[in-house]
């Protein structure tokens, strides 16, 4: 997949709007998460390797958020489990049309583009769930329900794969989000591109602490909670339902 450089923040705004996955932001969004997430890369490839570890014959796998398909296409690449289906699905009409247009071609497994709100599908016969940079941008009161929906539809055995930014107490958020700032820096986003991204994401893009995360994961019924990556404010984590690959097992 390829994209044009991400230039939506370059040009002083009088009045910045709310961000939204549109296709303008389609258009360029390759480029754009590559500049501002430390660790993508890292963390999409080793997505689809800790997905092949867990996949069962006869499930379904389910990219939720899946934006232009790159942890898709990862998944697809890794996994070796039989009569498997890969479920993609955003929101976004345009991130779908991307994600059909530069996966749908590929003869390495079978993937289903789902455009509807994750908050609204069902989850069913789930061995991996992945949530990547996706649960915080849903609202603070609406995380549980969806975490609760998505382990009532896993297989016993099944994992959830979540990647977040996080929030920190004040001298680590501070640390954090000036280093974040330096990455975008030499990444070659201007001062001004990182402030008005900033105010568009400040009331859509919700942080929460990671203790906040294992405590809400836990609650949704999930055994255990483990880190597994982690590059400045940004982390990925595995919640494990109980069976396959557990201790409870």
């Amino acid at each position: 997949m390829s994209s044009a450089r991400d230039r939506l923040y370059a040009e002083v705004r009088s009045d910045i709007e709310e961000f939204l996955f549109d296709s303008k932001v389609a258009a360029v969004f390759e480029d754009m998460i590559r500049r501002s997430v430390p660790g993508y890369g890292t963390a999409v490839a080793m997505t689809g390797v800790i997905a092949a570890r867990y996949a069962q014959d006869d499930t379904n796998i389910y990219d939720l958020g899946c934006s232009l398909g790159a942890t898709t296409a990862s998944i697809q690449q890794y996994h070796q489990a039989q009569h498997c289906s890969i479920l993609a699905v955003d929101n976004s009409q345009s991130m779908i049309d991307s994600c059909r247009g530069a996966l749908d071609s590929s003869d390495a497994g079978d993937i289903q583009f789902v455009c509807d709100d994750i908050r609204d599908i069902g989850i069913t016969n789930a061995s991996v769930v992945v949530l990547n940079f996706t649960l915080q941008f849903i609202p603070l009161d609406q995380r549980l329900q969806l975490l609760q929906k998505i382990y009532a539809g896993m297989v016993p055995g099944g994992i959830l794969i979540l990647s977040e930014k996080l929030a920190f107490d004040q001298q680590q958020q501070q640390l954090f989000t000036d280093l974040h700032h330096v990455f975008k820096q030499a990444n070659g986003y201007s001062d001004l591109e990182i402030s008005q991204k900033r105010t568009a994401l400040d009331n859509v893009l919700l942080p929460e602490t990671m203790e906040q995360h294992r405590q809400r994961l836990l609650q949704a019924g999930f055994a255990a909670v483990y880190c597994w990556y982690q590059c400045l404010n940004f982390v990925s984590l595995i919640a494990m339902k109980p069976g396959l690959h557990t201790d409870d097992e």
